[in-house]
């Protein structure tokens, strides 16, 4: 069994000092999406520790963002960014890296993705938002056709900071068209990745039907107590990449003071595909 976990640590050194140590501990993932590092090279490596191969991209602006893939299994490539061109605002938002799977006939691709947040009434924030969601979804549809081809399998994991429908937020009615990560033109983005692209949406199609589960819960007040969240933390996967998925869970803490984010983890189990074949194979001979 692989397991791939992705989540937004609001900051990786606030996030060790949580507990954060103890959950990688429990849960032993092979391959980590991290958002909002928000630290060097250096620090994220010695928080980790020894067995891990990190790709990292920091923000160029201090203290904000930043994004990593920490694997167990062998590295093969490190993609940076998306483009030459990024302004700082966009840096510390993308980052890839290919990985052996025992057994494999082609390389998975994990990308840890950190989309702006927003604010629906700042036109110059949204349009930061909205540029960088171009980006993604013409990265989104290069990874997808390459797949297609059977040159890779990919998961694309983070924060992409929009819900894509109401059971993905408690309080839906008042925060529709009003607040950004629940506006038309945001959720159109996941419209066009899940309907046209052909990603899967790992979370929802193991998570049921909803409401929930929720990834992310404000700080303040009884937010997290009353369950009061959003579900805006994702794990894609192209389409074969899916169909090895056995469980998908959100890790919530079972209180208020056990969080070591804001935001609690999202972890998939697949198998990879050789493990999958001889499954498959001994159920065959068995029914016959």
């Amino acid at each position: 069994m692989l397991r791939i976990a992705t989540v937004n640590v609001n900051g990786i050194r606030a996030a060790y000092r949580k507990g954060m140590d103890a959950w990688m501990a429990r849960r032993t993932p092979d391959l980590l999406l991290l958002q909002e590092v928000r630290a060097p090279d250096d620090v994220l490596e010695e928080l980790l520790g020894d067995g891990w191969h990190v790709a990292h991209q920091a923000s160029d602006i201090k203290g904000r963002a930043g994004v990593a893939v920490a694997s167990r299994l062998p590295v093969t490539a490190v993609r940076v960014g998306l483009g030459t061109d990024e302004p700082p605002v966009d840096t510390g938002r993308w980052v890839e890296l290919d990985v052996e799977v025992p057994g494999g006939d082609r390389p998975l691709t994990l990308a840890s993705v950190y989309v702006h947040s927003g604010t629906a009434t700042d036109p110059e924030r949204m349009a930061a938002k909205y540029t960088h969601l171009d980006k993604v979804t013409a990265r989104l549809a290069e990874l997808a056709r390459q797949a297609a081809a059977g040159e890779r399998d990919v998961v694309v994991g983070g924060d992409v900071n929009i819900v894509h429908r109401p059971v993905d937020i408690k309080n839906w009615k008042s925060n529709y068209n009003r607040t950004s990560g629940v506006l038309d033109a945001e959720i159109a983005y996941l419209d066009h990745w899940f309907d046209e692209l052909g990603w899967v949406d790992l979370g929802r199609r193991l998570g049921g039907e909803g409401p929930g589960p929720f990834t992310w819960w404000s700080m303040r007040g009884k937010a997290f107590d009353n369950d009061a969240g959003w579900r805006i933390d994702y794990l894609l996967a192209t389409p074969r990449v899916a169909e090895l998925v056995r469980e998908a869970v959100v890790d919530r803490a079972p209180a208020y003071d056990q969080r070591f984010s804001d935001h609690a983890p999202v972890v998939v189990d697949l198998v990879p595909t050789a493990e999958r074949a001889a499954s498959d194979s001994l159920a065959v001979a068995r029914a016959t």
